[in-house]
């Protein structure tokens, strides 16, 4: 029975970390899509989160059998009720990578923005795209180590954010009214997918240390 359950336990786990490898193909392709005004690229991300979506109802169906069938205790416990909580934060990054798409849907054939902005989101994008990336090795891995690297990584989103911020606050920028209100609804899509990185790991480190989360 206990091996029976630590198989149902690996599955929950590679369901949970597929959902991060098509968050990250969805915030890599909405960027894309982005910085070129590719409206096939946009429409890539929808197939992506659709995917997302469709591990989203089972992996939590399978979480709450475990708990139901299984009571499982210490570490175990610990990991199911993570996985539970991590469905959603999953989920919320695909969300937020089709947010970006959208953009690139609504604005189209016209670039949603261009010069020193395009560029920012640009990076912004790389970064998200990268934090990503190592969300999924540390869901896969379970190291604490690689799930705190996620925290300083972050950093770097969160400069950029900030440097965005100030371009359309500087009288110089002269860019319209709408094209403010696209980047900086982008800029914030971009830092919250990073922010729910960084809540992953916050996560696994709870997971595999009973710590309980960080602020």
């Amino acid at each position: 029975m206990r091996l029976k359950f630590h198989e149902q336990l690996d599955d929950l786990t590679n369901r949970l970390a597929l959902m991060c490898h098509l968050a990250g193909e969805a915030i890599e392709s909405a960027t894309d899509a982005l910085v070129r005004a590719d409206l096939p690229r946009a429409e890539r991300v929808f197939d992506l989160t659709e995917q997302i979506e469709q591990l989203h109802g089972p992996c939590e169906e399978q979480a709450m059998a475990l708990l139901a069938l299984q009571a499982p205790v210490a570490r175990d416990l610990r990991q199911v009720v993570t996985g539970v909580h991590l469905v959603s934060d999953l989920s919320r990054m695909g969300g937020l990578a089709q947010h970006v798409a959208e953009s690139v849907r609504r604005r189209h054939p016209n670039h949603v923005t261009s010069g020193e902005t395009e560029e920012i989101l640009n990076r912004m994008g790389r970064a998200a795209t990268a934090l990503a990336g190592l969300a999924e090795q540390v869901l896969r891995t379970h190291d604490p180590e690689l799930a705190a690297e996620l925290g300083r990584r972050d950093d770097e989103l969160d400069d950029l954010h900030r440097r965005l911020l100030t371009l359309l606050e500087d009288p110089a920028w002269s860019g319209s009214i709408p094209a403010a209100v696209d980047v900086t609804l982008l800029g914030r899509f971009y830092e919250r997918f990073g922010d729910h990185t960084v809540v992953v790991g916050r996560r696994v480190i709870f997971l595999v240390t009973g710590e309980p989360l960080s602020p």
